[in-house]
């Protein structure tokens, strides 16, 4: 994977770096392993004691520190292991790794045997401790569970005891787990395990089996030990990119291969065991959270599965990195990092017959639980799925099929078979069932001959079996030297002097490169034109870094709108994780320096896609394409293996003192340091490679005097890789209080910063997409990426709620929270009868002014809000629309200040390290989100769009000139972008009323009318206010007009158009900043009407009428510009202040005679509808037949459209059926049709002034020419707009 590579390429190339034996220490004898978690009414076989490393070869090496804690805690990851004689005491092998702080990776493979206590002491010791145990706990036949803890974290550490091996029985013997040191025989664990540079695994594990089967054999190894060791740690080689290696183990050769610089990184871990433990579904739902970097913790008895299944996703992610915590194997002392409020990856050891439900996790609300064991994984809440994951998961299992493998999860592997001693298919308490299941599958050729490890030792069985005549005779056929079977190992050869282990790692090497090259080849169509959304602003590598984090690297939003619209989900979540833009940081470091392996092989292929198939960005389709190069992969991986490239020298007697580590079977010798400590001198390849390296000394050395000062650059590099990262790796080996602190405080200062980072990016994002709106540079931001951010920006709040807690209760830490706040303040409120006032500044004073009682912030409020909202049914869902909706109300800094002033109960929930108690820094991050009150959020109105709301309407008329209330029954209906709340009838004189009605988004519009009964019927209405009582949007619906009979325009109803009411100077300062309205132009105020109260004095000059109406226009041509989801109101955009509509009704006013002497007022629909009169008579008289043919139509179609509205059943009036004509007009592309019509008809001499720009025909037009742009857009008309139209 990445890492391998730094520690092997400044390395000179050895293929092991150290042997190390780990065990039990003698001189020490037992020590309980406190912080693995002791539980003292176990039996004392059960318990943990710790183990030390006993040796290492070399002792050291340069490039490679060794970390004794480090490996000896991975070594034996739960300490030292007891058995005897009854137990069942199979060898175990798991591998692990350590991720160093610069991100490299050293491995390690571990072969865990179990030896004979010799010494008495610990013999003694041990039968006093159970004899203690049986005093204490006379009745312990089986240990209790563990007493519940005050600390999550101590009880889980408590839950997770010395678990048994696997394979032992659940009841060790007739004393269920006893010891009596003169009847039974005690054996303790040893571990003999090499560190590699490269993951090898197949290598290692057979090398150290057959060193294992050294010590155990009845004669001693041709060689002594030290040989062996000698051999694979100095004078075996890796292999080189490309090439194959054969080198020596005790009794049989080993082969590995490495890729070549074209092909995937090396991945030895073999996924054919993957895939069968998890289920194809599952693997590809877990691949998508580890690429979404969640929380993501493996849980197993069985350390090698934690392993394979956590390596195997990760060389599944090429051409991306895991940049987090990874922690494959998390030994029982470092259970404190689960409370880790980060990305991670780590594997816990699950103990036999523990309860998944027992186990206390210290954060649920972003975490992906893999329970391998059981074939099953939790999923987080509401996460995109994968692009084309059914298409995926069925080109997967076909190739698993292929191999004979299942892709359900659980189904015992029919083909691979589980070479680990793990939990098998088939128990290895049941050799016969495993005798007739070798037997039947050699029988059935099921496996074309060729058998696992295993699955021949078991052979062995059958020796003198009657079936064994049936055996030679298919073995003649199959071509197997049954004879082979017979010796030391039971590794049978196959074709070509191959043995079946060989065939058997050809196999898995074949399967895991074509599984790989499924997934390689899906990012190899997603990211095909990445490139080009790469911004290369930096002049050189010293002022990139410098600027980084100031930097945008990667155009996100032009990337996005490049993409099939059913990948956009996944891919906006993904192009904001930290494993992306590390890839980016890498793609734009690669002008400066030698690229980074994995991007130079992925950069390889997508040169390599484009010569086959050359395709325009712009021609995406979401159509799968499936993987081409399945079968030359595997034949490259199989030319390798079949023909060996390399053979490394052979193990060979060294010059050592006769007569030490004598050969005692059944132990481990103690092997000579001063032989294994240094390498031969002699070594030709040895030498290459030191040559090799001087050289790179001296060319590093040259350009460091050219380039920056290399430690500076060093960190600069370091700074720019863990961007937006807190703590990349926990520290194995110091677990000092000390260091468990400073890690912790990392934690905290990562926290900080990711939200420093976060909210930045919110307000650049949304204030970009703002100063659009107002007419300023480029968007670039979607709803789909708000989103994205906001979910981000939930999962931090989590995260930051996880960190510390001291008991933790439900999924969701902050919502837990908020419930225990929500039950200590409602019984402070039941303890003061007097209303609380006091406790927090009221929300909207002065709109009380407007007639609207204010709305109090309360946190407890908005709790009972999401609390009544049925859709919602888990902690998680109502932490997340809590935090929506405060921020939608911009109170979400308020909100969490208060939740947090309540010091007692933080102290109470939160130990003493936990973010949320470092004062200064939870400062630091309200004032951050206190700096997203800038911007206007609608992330809860628009995600929650079915549920059911209250509105509140208040009706404020204009009291000076005007009657307060009328007699007649007034009515209501209120409009929005996802419905109406249908007609609401309002109580007689009464102005105000409240109604629940479904999720109506941002409102637009309201109709306003009444039925004109009484005496007192005509009413002067200033505006409508109406308040969404959830969120507390106010919008208002200027009005100025009358509604009655015989009065105005005669208008019974009005269409009110709506904009969001700005929040008051005095209110709070923090909540009053914001971005000026979108629907506001600042320079122009559209007249109510020229007719009204307040118009009548305001007379635009012409100049300023033609570019309102040239505003208005290029408003709605903006409009359709933008993605469909981000367009918001069209209504506003006609009919509103600044619309069309009142630009067009400033032109046909201008020179307009509206007043007369003595009476009644002229409105421009009477100059319509005399027009109209005139057409109709002039076509019954036949002066209109004369005319062209499509005027003749036109004609009809405006005559048709006035007739229509006026015997509409609505009484809106003359000024509302003026805006419904020009409405209906530009929704048809009639406008310009009629235009010409009105001013040819000689009404218009009697009507308008000669100086009226009607009359001005050049002015004419230029408005239809204008007009004719809106002919490319569809548009379409609210129904408030076109109610009882009938056309």
């Amino acid at each position: 994977m990445s890492g391998t590579n730094a520690a092997s390429g400044a390395a000179p190339c050895r293929f092991a770096h150290y042997f190390v034996i780990c065990g039990i220490d003698t001189e020490t004898g037992l020590e309980p392993d406190e912080l693995a978690g002791e539980n003292f009414e176990q039996s004392p076989l059960k318990r943990t004691f710790k183990s030390k490393v006993l040796a290492h070869y070399p002792e050291n090496v340069e490039w490679n520190p060794f970390d004794q804690d480090a490996v000896n805690m991975l070594c034996m990851p739960k300490g030292l292991s007891f058995r005897t004689q009854a137990d069942s005491r199979e060898p175990q092998f798991h591998s692990f790794l350590i991720t160093r702080e610069d991100g490299s990776r050293t491995y390690g493979f571990v072969h865990t045997f179990y030896e004979e206590v010799t010494s008495p002491q610990i013999c003694s010791a041990m039968q006093t401790l159970y004899q203690m145990h049986q005093a204490e706990n006379p009745s312990s036949a089986t240990p209790s569970s563990s007493s519940s803890s005050s600390s999550s974290m101590d009880s889980l550490a408590s839950s997770l005891d010395e678990a048994d091996s696997p394979s032992s029985s659940s009841c060790r013997s007739a004393a269920c787990g006893g010891y009596d040191a003169s009847r039974d025989t005690l054996y303790v664990s040893k571990a003999l395990c090499l560190i590699t540079p490269m993951p090898f695994m197949h290598a290692c594990r057979r090398f150290l089996s057959q060193v294992h089967r050294a010590v155990t054999a009845s004669l001693p190894p041709p060689l002594p030990l030290e040989s062996y060791v000698h051999n694979i740690l100095y004078e075996v080689p890796l292999p080189p990119p490309g090439r194959s290696l054969k080198f020596h183990g005790v009794y049989e050769p080993i082969v590995c291969q490495r890729p070549g610089p074209g092909e995937l990184p090396l991945a030895d871990f073999p996924l054919g065991q993957t895939f069968p433990l998890l289920g194809v579904e599952n693997l590809v739902q877990l691949f998508n959270c580890t690429l979404l970097e969640m929380q993501i913790l493996l849980y197993s008895q069985d350390y090698q599965r934690l392993m394979t299944v956590a390596e195997g996703i990760t060389t599944l992610l090429f051409p991306f990195q895991w940049q987090h915590v990874y922690v494959p194997i998390l030994p029982a002392s470092l259970l404190h990092f689960l409370d880790a409020p980060v990305p991670y990856l780590m594997g816990l050891q699950s103990k036999e017959g523990t309860d998944r439900s027992k186990l206390e996790l210290p954060q649920e609300a972003n975490l992906c639980f893999v329970d391998i064991d059981n074939h099953c994984i939790e999923l987080p809440e509401d996460f995109p799925q994968f692009p084309n994951k059914p298409e995926l998961i069925q080109e997967l299992s076909e190739v698993l099929l292929r191999y004979g493998i299942s892709p359900v999860g659980g189904a015992p592997p029919t083909s691979v078979p589980t070479s680990t001693t793990t939990l098998g298919s088939v128990s290895t308490r049941h050799p016969g069932l495993k005798s007739q299941q070798a037997l039947r599958e050699l029988e059935d050729d099921g496996r074309n001959g060729n058998l696992g490890g295993e699955q021949l030792a078991v052979l062995e069985l059958l020796q003198g079996n009657a079936t064994l005549d049936r055996l030679q005779a298919l073995a003649k056929r199959m071509g197997v030297r049954v004879e082979a079977l017979r010796g030391v190992g039971g590794e049978g050869e196959a074709q070509g002097g191959r043995t079946a282990v060989d065939e058997e790692e050809l196999r898995n090497a074949k399967l895991n490169v074509q599984l790989r090259e499924v997934f390689a080849s899906r990012f190899t169509m997603m990211f095909a034109d990445y490139e080009a959304f790469v911004i290369q602003s930096a002049p050189d590598l010293e002022s990139w870094l410098t600027n980084r984090e100031q930097m945008h690297n990667f155009d996100k939003a032009s990337f996005l709108s490049d993409q099939p619209e059913p990948y956009l989900p996944f891919l906006s979540h993904f192009i904001e994780t930290q494993m992306f833009a590390t890839f980016i940081d890498n793609k734009i470091m690669s002008q400066w320096e030698e690229k980074e392996p994995l991007l130079r092989v992925f950069d390889g292929r997508i040169d390599k896609a484009r010569l086959y198939n050359v395709r325009a960005p712009s021609l995406r389709s979401s159509n799968y394409q499936r993987c081409t190069v399945l079968k030359e992969s595997a034949q490259a991986i199989e030319q390798r293996l079949l023909k060996i490239d390399h053979t490394a020298i052979h193990p060979h007697l060294l010059d050592m003192k006769i007569g030490q580590g004598k050969y005692e079977q059944g132990f481990f010798p103690k092997l000579q340091s001063d032989v294994l400590s240094v390498g031969p001198t002699n070594n030709k390849w040895s030498n290459r490679t030191a040559t090799a390296q001087r050289r790179k000394d001296r060319h590093r050395q040259q350009t460091e005097h050219l380039t920056l000062d290399n430690d500076l650059k060093e960190k600069y590099m370091q700074e720019a890789r863990s961007l937006g990262k807190n703590l990349r790796q926990p520290k194995l080996s110091d677990l000092s209080p000390a260091v468990i602190a400073q890690t912790n405080w990392k934690f905290v200062e990562g926290l900080l910063k990711e939200c420093r980072m976060k909210t930045k990016r919110m307000l650049v994002e949304k204030m970009g997409r703002e100063a659009v709106e107002l007419g300023h540079g480029e968007a670039n931001i979607t709803g789909l990426e708000e989103n994205t951010l906001i979910a981000s920006l939930c999962d931090l709040l989590e995260r930051i709620w996880s960190h510390g807690l001291q008991v933790k209760q439900g999924k969701s830490a902050l919502w837990s929270h908020l419930l225990h706040y929500q039950a200590r303040e409602e019984t402070l409120e039941q303890q003061q009868a007097e209303s609380p006032v006091s406790n927090g500044p009221e929300r909207r004073k002065s709109e009380s002014s407007l007639g609207m009682p204010s709305l109090r912030a309360s946190v407890i409020q908005d709790m009972r809000h999401i609390q009544s909202m049925g859709e919602i049914k888990t902690d998680v869902g109502r932490a997340r629309a809590w935090i929506r909706l405060s921020l939608e109300k911009k109170l979400l800094s308020q909100h969490l200040k208060r939740l947090l002033s309540r010091q007692a109960l933080t102290k109470k929930l939160y130990k003493r390290y936990a973010f949320l108690r470092c004062e200064e820094e939870k400062e630091q991050f309200l004032f951050h989100l206190l700096s997203l009150n800038t911007v206007d959020y609608f992330c809860f109105t628009s995600v929650f769009t079915t549920i059911m709301i209250p509105y509140r309407a208040v009706i404020i008329p204009i009291k000076k000139l005007s009657n307060a209330m009328t007699t007649s029954n007034p009515w209501v209906c209120v409009s929005g972008e996802l419905g109406d709340s249908g007609v609401r009838q309002i109580t007689k004189n009464v102005l105000e009323m409240t109604f629940d009605c479904q999720n109506l988004g941002k409102l637009t519009t309201v109709q306003l009318g009444h039925d004109n009964s009484g005496l007192l019927a005509k009413w002067l209405v200033d505006c409508v206010m109406v308040r969404n009582e959830i969120t507390g949007h106010t919008y208002k619906f200027p009005c100025g007009r009358w509604l009655g009979k015989g009065v105005d325009d005669g208008s019974l109803e009005r269409v009110l158009i709506g904009e969001l009411a700005s929040p008051n100077a005095d209110e709070d300062c923090g909540r009053g900043c914001r971005t000026p309205d979108m629907q506001h132009s600042p320079g122009q105020t559209r007249r109510a009407s020229i007719t009204s109260m307040g118009g009548r004095g305001y007379k635009p000059t012409s100049a300023q009428i033609q570019e309102a109406i040239g505003e208005a226009v290029n408003s709605i041509c903006k409009h359709f510009h933008k993605p469909e989801k981000e367009r918001g109101s069209l209504t506003i955009l006609l009919c509103g202040e600044v619309g069309l509509v009142g630009a067009l009704e400033q032109f046909f006013h201008n020179g307009f005679k509206s007043a007369r002497l003595f009476q009644k007022t002229v409105f421009v629909w009477d100059f319509v509808e005399k027009a109209v009169a005139y057409m109709e008579s002039a076509d019954q008289m036949g002066d209109m037949q004369e005319t062209a043919e499509p005027l003749g139509l036109t004609c009809v179609s405006l005559c048709h459209y006035v007739s229509a509205i006026n015997s509409s059943p609505r009484n809106i009036g003359k000024d509302g059926k003026f805006q419904l004509l020009v409405c209906l007009g530009a929704r048809d592309r009639l406008l310009i049709q009629w235009l010409p019509l009105l001013v040819e008809c000689p009404v218009i001499q009697r009507m308008y002034e000669d100086s009226a720009l009607l009359r001005d025909r050049t002015t004419v037009n230029d408005l239809i020419a204008v007009l004719q742009t809106l002919h490319d857009f569809p548009i379409t008309l609210e129904a408030s707009l076109v109610k009882g139209i009938d056309l």
